[in-house]
């Protein structure tokens, strides 16, 4: 017995420091750049902080790294033994060493709640940063963000926008390229869109006369006006019978919001064939009445 205790305790005390550094040069720790690691800060240093995240060395974050906005204290982002959520940057270097982020990982929820927003939400609230040629950039959950002077609707004095909070809407949100553009016109015309519904007598000022028809503009949402909805009579020429800008009144046959369209008539307002072209005035003053009977007519025939 005695021996095998002697022989016991010769194993155990053969496993030397050396040994011990073999085995841990052995195991693998697979860190890799993108993982979502746990850890925590055990020290602070002016060019950044070391965190313990089970690793064979200890990982470093830059300052920089250290959160999404600028930090003074970096305490007060990375409190001392709190297990925190870091982002791998960069794997293991000679030493074994890794470097790690939270501004990063802040990033990629940050990115992960705008995909998110893109999909559920019509609009959001940004404020303007600055001003360039092609239009603004803003702010939006700590990112940046731009607005171009097409999708703008104050686009000549951009200076004037500076501070000021606008609504607008996604037109694109691209992690890979880190790219944010944002729409307020989009927005308007989504909140405008909201408004309407079929039966609705909407009045607002023609935008365009194309052959086939014209186009309303309904407080930022374009509609059209086809030239077979818009008197009962054969029309030879719409320049003939509308002008640009010209204030006008029609009833809402049709919207699909998924298609940006809404469809309007004229026609079934008239009290008989040719009265928008002869008599169109009339018809304006007395929109809403005839709307009144329209719409009970498109429910009857609905309902039949």
């Amino acid at each position: 017995m005695e021996n095998e205790a002697n022989i016991s305790q010769q194993a155990a005390t053969s496993f030397t420091m050396d040994d011990f550094a073999a085995a841990l040069e052995k195991h693998d720790y697979q860190f890799q750049k993108g993982q979502v690691v746990k850890g925590k800060v055990f020290q602070i240093d002016p060019d950044g902080a070391y965190a313990d995240i089970g690793g064979k060395s200890s990982a470093f974050i830059p300052r920089h790294e250290a959160a999404l906005r600028e930090v003074i204290d970096l305490s007060e982002v990375l409190p001392l033994h709190e297990e925190l959520e870091f982002v791998i940057v960069q794997e293991q270097n000679a030493e074994g060493q890794v470097t790690i982020s939270r501004r990063q990982l802040e990033m990629r929820q940050i990115w992960d709640k705008l995909l998110e927003m893109q999909e559920t939400t019509k609009s959001v609230d940004v404020q303007v940063m600055n001003t360039n040629k092609s239009g603004v950039t803003v702010n939006l959950l700590g990112l940046r963000g731009s607005i171009p002077r097409s999708h703008l609707l104050e686009r000549n004095n951009l200076e004037a926008l500076k501070g000021q909070q606008l609504t607008v809407s996604f037109l694109e949100v691209n992690r890979d390229t880190n790219k944010l553009v944002l729409s307020q016109r989009l927005a308007k015309s989504s909140a405008s869109f909201s408004l309407l519904e079929i039966g609705q007598l909407a009045e607002g000022k023609i935008t365009g006369i194309k052959p086939f028809g014209v186009f309303v503009d309904l407080n930022g949402v374009s509609a059209l006006l086809h030239i077979k909805q818009i008197s009962q009579k054969f029309i030879e020429s719409l320049e003939k019978v509308f002008q640009p800008d010209q204030a006008i009144k029609a009833l809402i046959i049709d919207i699909d919001e998924g298609k940006g369209r809404v469809a309007l008539s004229t026609r079934v307002l008239e009290n008989f064939p040719g009265e928008m072209l002869e008599n169109m005035e009339e018809v304006m003053t007395s929109a809403e009445a005839r709307a009144e009977r329209a719409r009970k007519k498109l429910l009857e025939s609905a309902n039949a």
